[in-house]
């Protein structure tokens, strides 16, 4: 029988997930479909129920669900619970495993895409919300000497910061940051500036950019956004968001199967599918 798996959110007819996913199936020749599930706000503890009921093997989640899933599971991970969001959920024979890979994710694809290990870095965060929280709570796990939050609501971020205890964490305002900008080894974009269809937007001026700093962006559509390519001409190396995207959907079909996917492969399916 083909295991059924899936993704809830509200959207998600954009999604890349099922395209990654499919073809890792296919792959490993493994019995079973991804599919998407729009699931609206006051529905959500009935799309946990089905999940129940019917045996899926396991869904992702996405916005805006991420925080809302939580109370209707059996457990929740330690990691996954510090960060107060749930991104994949696995069934375990009918209790339900909430993790989040959102975070692993994206320092794997930082040290594999850009070959960088974080021991002794300086860290620039840029944001305190969702997308920021998974980001910040992996990068404490490091051996990074510094990780700053810079945020347009300083309360955000000074809460993120107290919320880390780690000692290492510090937080300024936006233009406190841009100040400061040449202190960091690596600067990360956790906002939704410049994202389509706001192309436009920066998240932080890169004036005092210094020559040589890993830039990355989590976004991806614009597959390059605006400020990515202003770091890359002051002299900086950049990365987009689709390291992340991969590498979280890599972590959750791992979760799911015990098996570690083709990431080149499943990269260069996203990177195609953009590209159209």
């Amino acid at each position: 029988m083909e295991n059924v798996y899936g993704l809830l959110g509200f959207p998600v007819e954009h999604s890349l997930s099922p395209l990654m996913h499919n073809d890792a199936f296919a792959y490993f020749g493994i019995s079973a479909r991804y599919h998407l599930f729009s699931v609206k706000p006051e529905q959500v503890g009935e799309a946990i129920a089905g999940v129940r009921a019917l045996g899926i093997a396991g869904v992702n989640v996405t916005i805006p669900h991420k925080m809302a899933v939580i109370p209707f599971l059996d457990e929740v991970d330690e990691h996954a619970r510090r960060i107060g969001a749930v991104n994949t959920i696995v069934n375990d024979n009918g209790r339900l495993v909430g993790y989040n890979t959102d975070g692993p994710g994206y320092v794997k694809a930082l040290e594999e895409e850009m070959d960088v290990h974080l021991d002794g870095k300086r860290i620039l965060l840029i944001g305190a919300g969702g997308g920021a929280r998974g980001i910040y709570f992996s990068l404490l796990s490091t051996a990074a000497a510094r990780i700053d939050i810079t945020n347009r609501t300083t309360e955000k971020a000074a809460r993120l910061v107290r919320e880390g205890e780690d000692g290492r964490s510090a937080f300024f305002p936006l233009a406190e940051a841009e100040k400061r900008l040449a202190e960091y080894d690596i600067i990360i974009n956790t906002t939704s500036a410049g994202m389509h269809p706001r192309v436009n937007e920066q998240p932080l001026s890169l004036e005092r950019l210094r020559p040589g700093t890993v830039v990355s962006d989590i976004i991806y559509n614009p597959f390059e956004t605006k400020w990515l390519k202003e770091a890359k001409a002051r002299g900086a190396r950049g990365q987009n968001g689709v390291g992340m995207l991969v590498y979280q959907g890599a972590l959750a079909f791992e979760k799911w199967t015990g098996q570690w996917p083709d990431v080149n492969r499943m990269k260069q399916l996203v990177i195609d599918q953009l590209r159209r």
